[in-house]
C-alpha cells in the first residue's frame, strides 16, 4: 500500500458513520390523537390535522403529489406528509425531519430528501401532549393545492383523478379511530389503544361466547398489527355505509370494556379463540 492509500485509510480521515434511528415500535406513543395518527401513516388514503407549532402553521396529511415528505405554502405553512417513500426505523422521527427541514424552505417550494435522518427531534419533542389535535378525513385531495396556486384546468383533472383512484374510506361519526371502507365489500377497521395483549385476551374472552360480532351479519374477521397498536376488522353487511355504524360500534365498546376488565388467565375456550384471532391475521390495509 502506498502513502496516499494509508493516509486515505487512517481513522482521522475516514468518513464518519452514519448513526441510524432506533426502532421504535409504538412511534406515535404519547402524542394526542395517536390512533388516528396511525390511520394517517397506514390506511387512510386522504385526511389532515391542522396544527400550530411554535407560531408555524402546520398541515400534517397522510399524502402528497409524487410522495413529497413535505413541502412550504407561499403564506408560509408547512404541509408534512406521513405517508412517504423513505422509512427510518422510527415514523415519529421520519416526520419531525421533515417538518425541520421544510422551515428552511423558501416559501412555495417543495422538500426533496436523498437520505435517511439520523436520531435527533421526534414529533412528541414539537407537539404539547396536551395540544389537541383533530385527524379529518376527505374524499379527495384539495389540499394538495396552495391557495395561492391558479385552479387551471389541468389542476382540476389532476385532482379529479387522484380522487377516483382513491379507496372510499370514512370516519364513523362519534367513534374513536373507527374507519369504514368500501373494497368490493364493506369493512371497518377499529384502530385500538390498548396494549395488544391485553386487547387479544379481551377479544378472545367475547369471542368464546360469541360476542365479536359487531351487528347480526358484521363479522369479525380478524387484525392486523401496525405501529405497535392491533387493529381488528369487521367485515360488515352489504351495503352498509359509515353513519350506520354509530350505534353498533358503542355496543361494542361496551362489551369490549368489560372484557378488558376480567382478570385472571384464560380458560380453554378463551386461549383457543385466541389462538384462532393470531392465526387469522388480516392485510386489509
Amino acid at each position: 500500500m502506498g502513502k496516499k492509500s494509508r493516509r486515505h485509510a487512517t481513522p482521522e480521515n475516514a468518513k464518519p458513520k452514519r448513526r441510524e434511528v432506533p426502532f421504535v415500535e409504538r412511534p406515535f406513543e404519547g402524542l394526542p390523537a395517536e390512533t388516528d395518527l396511525v390511520a394517517m401513516r397506514e390506511i387512510l388514503p386522504s385526511a389532515s390535522a391542522e396544527l400550530d407549532i411554535d407560531g408555524t402553521p402546520v398541515l400534517f396529511v397522510t399524502l402528497l403529489p409524487d410522495q413529497l415528505p413535505a413541502l412550504r405554502r407561499e403564506d408560509g405553512t408547512v404541509v408534512v406528509a406521513f405517508q412517504t417513500r423513505m422509512r427510518s426505523g422510527d415514523a415519529s422521527r421520519d416526520i419531525a425531519h421533515a417538518y425541520t427541514k421544510a422551515l428552511e424552505l423558501e416559501p412555495g417550494r417543495p422538500l426533496y430528501l436523498s437520505e435517511l435522518p439520523e436520531p435527533g427531534t421526534r414529533l412528541q419533542d414539537l407537539i404539547p401532549a396536551g395540544e389537541p389535535l383533530t385527524v379529518t378525513v376527505h374524499q379527495g385531495f384539495e389540499y394538495w393545492v396552495d391557495p395561492a396556486t391558479e385552479r387551471t384546468a389541468e389542476l382540476e383533472e389532476a385532482l379529479d383523478a387522484a380522487a377516483g383512484n382513491a379507496v372510499p374510506m370514512e370516519a364513523v361519526p362519534g367513534v374513536t379511530s373507527a374507519y369504514w371502507t368500501r373494497m368490493g365489500k364493506e369493512f371497518l377497521r377499529w384502530i385500538r389503544p390498548e396494549p395488544e395483549y391485553d386487547l387479544l385476551d379481551a377479544l378472545a374472552r367475547l369471542q368464546s361466547k360469541r360476542q365479536t360480532d359487531l351487528e347480526d351479519g358484521a363479522r369479525l374477521i380478524g387484525a392486523f398489527r401496525t405501529c405497535g397498536v392491533l387493529v381488528p376488522v369487521w367485515e360488515l353487511n352489504p351495503g352498509t355505509e359509515a353513519d350506520e355504524l354509530t350505534g353498533a360500534c358503542r355496543d361494542f365498546e361496551g362489551r369490549l370494556q368489560e372484557a378488558l376488565a376480567v382478570d385472571g388467565p384464560l380458560d380453554a375456550d378463551e386461549r383457543r379463540a385466541r389462538a384462532g384471532l393470531i392465526a387469522r391475521q388480516v392485510s386489509l390495509r
